[in-house]
């Protein structure tokens, strides 16, 4: 799954969205979950279309939502933080995990939002909840990465799917 998702269907994502503007065709957010041996931590990061992301949170506040040109930082790390908290959700071994937020930044036409999850040691199974912007489109694609000790895995969740689990 891994090669065909990076030999196959990240071009072609990358295709569509370069020549498509803002207007894309596919409904996609992308979640790598990297396990770091030296810290002992997991690195978490999402990716999502950024005008999918801000259309989401308009819904759900009533402040002016801009992720690029905003004014007021700290209030738009608060709506990442609470919107990818309340959405991905990372259970190891058994035990559910809290993340940190670290923070967010434009990649491409895409939001990057990135977070920490402390004291982990090592893991064999990591289960991951993800129903990032499914309320957003019927059509929402949810791919995940899970990497530990340079052995990677990705699962494709297509909406309703929310569950994807990773043995080691």
């Amino acid at each position: 799954m891994d090669s065909f998702v990076n030999r196959y269907f990240l071009p072609v994502l990358i295709f569509i969205v370069f020549f498509s503007g803002t207007n894309h065709p596919i409904y996609v957010s992308v979640t790598e979950i990297e396990h770091n041996s030296k810290e002992n931590t997991l690195e978490v990061s999402c990716r999502i279309f950024t005008n999918d992301f801000e259309t989401i949170l308009r819904k759900s506040s009533s402040t002016k939502i801009d992720l690029i040109k905003t004014s007021d930082k700290k209030s738009m790390d608060q709506l990442v933080e609470k919107y990818i908290l309340n959405h991905l959700k990372i259970n190891i071994d058994g035990m559910y995990k809290q993340m940190h937020f670290i923070g967010y930044e434009q990649a491409e036409e895409a939001i990057e939002s990135y977070f920490q999850v402390d004291d982990v040691k090592s893991f064999k199974k990591i289960t991951v909840q993800d129903n990032i912007l499914y309320e957003y489109k019927t059509e929402q694609i949810s791919i995940i990465h899970t990497i530990l000790n340079n052995q990677r895995k990705s699962i494709k969740l297509n909406n309703p799917e929310d569950k994807a689990v990773f043995e080691f």
